[in-house]
């Protein structure tokens, strides 16, 4: 299979710009369901709102299941203070910092946008000169509207009430050394890679050695996205997820990174190792690590009572959870290796 970088890197724009906080996919799923219907991919839609597509296999009887998530952080309206300001509640495992400064979009329940920015309520350095010192939490951050409102009635009159979605910016940028910087790489870079990885084996009309279902789940930032609708048939169930960077970790930005271990426990060992021989013998760059604070649609499915082998692999990304970064090597890696592992037998056969 040969890795199209200029259509990777189009669909991952395109992907990041839509707004998908856990709880509000709705759009970025139906967008989903058109790129498979635009090639001919037949898709089925879960109850959760994920989708599966099935390329039968010549082994029918045992088969593997691929997912990667589109569902990103975000934040939801917790109260309108007084003043017509936002105070938010997180949706997904972040940190104030990571978003302080950044642009972002109130979704309201009749369909509107507001724009507006994240920021400290103390920012003003000539009005409060230890702004530096004071806690980045919900009692500090507040999100300054982009319209006329000084009251919690203005702002009510905009449309805007506790309990809509607000997103944060993507702000894409592929620079011309390799680099694409932005915010939701997690997960919409793998999720970019298995949509490319569809298309190739239905065009090419490439039949499998197994029956294997790709599985966009939509809730994994809130920790049940594909722990369910899996079928019974699956033995396999490889989560494509980013890898972490930072002190103590293995994992770069130009490589796949393969996950031994998580917060949740290590991975299924021989399919680990399946992994690890396959990127070695085909020449594949790519790094073995443990993320401890971290979690997948793989363990996710384990703790849901799933018997099955389990493992984890994905573009190494950097600053995980804020203004995020990978390389288009590290794409280009865990396309060879996603294609590399759907093509070969089963652990054990």
């Amino acid at each position: 299979m040969q890795f199209n970088q200029e259509s990777t890197c189009q669909l991952l724009e395109e992907l990041v710009n839509i707004p998908s906080p856990s709880g509000f996919t709705t759009k970025i799923m139906n967008v989903m369901a058109q790129k498979f219907e635009q090639v001919g991919v037949p898709y089925t839609r879960t109850n959760k709102g994920a989708l599966i597509v099935t390329i039968a296999g010549h082994n029918d009887d045992e088969h593997r299941l691929l997912t990667a998530h589109t569902d990103t952080l975000g934040a939801m309206v917790k109260e309108i203070k007084p003043s017509g300001r936002l105070k938010l509640s997180m949706v997904g495992g972040f940190r104030w910092n990571a978003v302080e400064g950044e642009y972002c979009t109130i979704h309201t329940m009749d369909g509107n946008t507001v724009r507006g920015t994240i920021l400290m309520h103390e920012t003003t350095v000539h009005v409060y000169p230890n702004v530096g010192d004071l806690k980045r939490d919900e009692h500090h951050i507040e999100v300054r509207l982009d319209a006329k409102t000084t009251s919690a009635d203005e702002t009510r009159a905009l449309g805007i009430e506790v309990g809509d979605f607000v997103s944060f910016d993507a702000r894409f940028e592929m620079t011309d050394t390799g680099f694409i910087k932005s915010r939701h790489l997690d997960d919409k870079a793998s999720t970019a890679l298995l949509i490319e990885l569809v298309t190739y084996l239905h065009k090419e009309r490439i039949t499998l050695p197994y029956t294997t279902h790709f599985y966009i789940s939509n809730n994994e930032e809130i920790g049940f996205g594909g722990n369910a609708s899996i079928p019974a048939q699956v033995v396999e169930y490889i989560a494509v997820d980013m890898g972490a960077i930072g002190d103590g970790q293995t994992s770069d930005e130009f490589t796949v990174s393969i996950c031994a271990k998580d917060s949740s426990g290590p991975y299924h060992y021989e399919l680990t190792r399946h992994l690890v021989a396959l990127a070695k013998e085909q020449n594949i760059a790519h790094k073995f690590d443990i993320y401890p604070y971290y979690g997948s649609d793989a363990s996710a499915a384990i703790r849901a009572g799933y018997d099955i082998k389990h493992a984890l692999f994905g573009p190494g990304i950097e600053a995980s959870h804020a203004y995020e970064r990978t390389h288009i090597d590290a794409l280009e890696n865990t396309a060879k290796l996603l294609y590399a592992y759907v093509t070969s037998p089963m652990v054990g056969q």
